[in-house]
């Protein structure tokens, strides 16, 4: 647990589901998709009990969820050691620039150095600017050797 001025940073566990739903539902709204709270506190709960992902929990002094981050372990052949994807990070609006984000960015460093990991990935969309500022100020490096492409299945055929 690592806390600092107001914010404290925990792993969450499978307790941590009901309060972490509304931010990850937050979350994902932000990204354009449609609000859907059963399936946010599903996905979550199915993660971290089947231990697919780490999740960490930013919390205010009142002890009330302000943040997520989420890691999946991967394990790349060229690097042949485990990396994480940081694949979420959000922090409710009204709590950002408090510090909350470099907070969760290094717990998530902290968990994956202690892992073995050989380094921690994320993307982030184009337009996010603010979160492309954060990644900057906290040390993490815009890769521009490799395109990233993706393919959307269609797992209803």
């Amino acid at each position: 647990m690592v806390t600092h001025s107001n914010i404290t940073v925990r792993q969450a566990t499978v307790l941590d589901v009901d309060i972490l739903a509304p931010l990850f539902d937050a979350y994902r709204q932000f990204y354009r998709q449609p609000p859907d709270p059963v399936l946010a506190r599903q996905f979550l709960e199915e993660r971290i009990q089947r231990s697919e992902s780490i999740v960490f929990v930013a919390l205010n002094r009142e002890r009330s969820p302000i943040g997520f981050t989420q890691l999946f372990p991967s394990f790349p052949s060229s690097s042949a050691a485990r990396i994480f994807v940081l694949n979420d990070l959000f922090v409710a609006p009204s709590f950002r620039r408090q510090g909350a984000g470099s907070q969760l960015l290094g717990a998530a460093a902290n968990f994956a150095r202690s892992a073995g990991a050989v380094r921690l990935t994320l993307s982030t969309e184009v337009t996010n600017l603010a979160a492309q500022a954060l990644y900057s100020a906290e040390g993490w490096k815009r890769q521009t050797d490799y395109f990233v492409y993706s393919l959307r299945l269609d797992i209803s055929a």
